[in-house]
């Protein structure tokens, strides 16, 4: 019986450690997913932004939106910088060459807002911080936003 509960353990311990610090963007449930605003390019087409929504939960689920941005410059590489709950009033713009601001939003509540200006190659965002913490994608940014 010992030996049955700490195999328990020792199994729960694991997957808890492996969600919470080997997290990647690959983990999105893509046989679903729905396009949502964009291509939007920067202003000198270095960088394309598209958005994505995310079913989840069945009829009484709910949706979550997530960002790709795509480099012209440097082969097409595409990284994730934004995943959050989706809200009624989404929409991305270019600030300048380099800073993409996305709207995210429920007007009729105003705890609900997941807006945010990020600096492509240096910030993301993710709702929940499964990727601030993570120790696969550390290089990936300099600074990880979460709610």
């Amino acid at each position: 019986m010992l030996i049955a509960t700490l195999s328990g353990v020792v199994l729960v311990s694991s997957i808890y450690i492996y969600e919470m610090y080997f997290f990647t963007f690959r983990e999105i449930d893509r046989e679903f997913i729905q396009n949502g605003p964009g291509p939007v390019t920067s202003p000198t087409e270095k960088y394309v932004a598209n958005a994505y929504y995310e079913p989840f939960g069945g009829a009484a689920g709910g949706v979550n939106v997530w960002v790709e941005i795509t480099n012209n410059i440097e082969k097409n590489k595409v990284q994730t910088v934004y995943y959050s709950d989706a809200k009624s009033n989404f929409s991305m713009e270019w600030l300048d060459e380099d800073v993409l601001y996305i709207l995210n939003d429920e007007p009729n509540y105003p705890n609900s807002n997941r807006s945010i200006e990020l600096e492509i190659g240096k910030e993301i965002y993710h709702e929940n911080g499964l990727a601030c913490k993570s120790l696969l994608m550390k290089d990936d940014y300099e600074t990880c936003y979460q709610y």
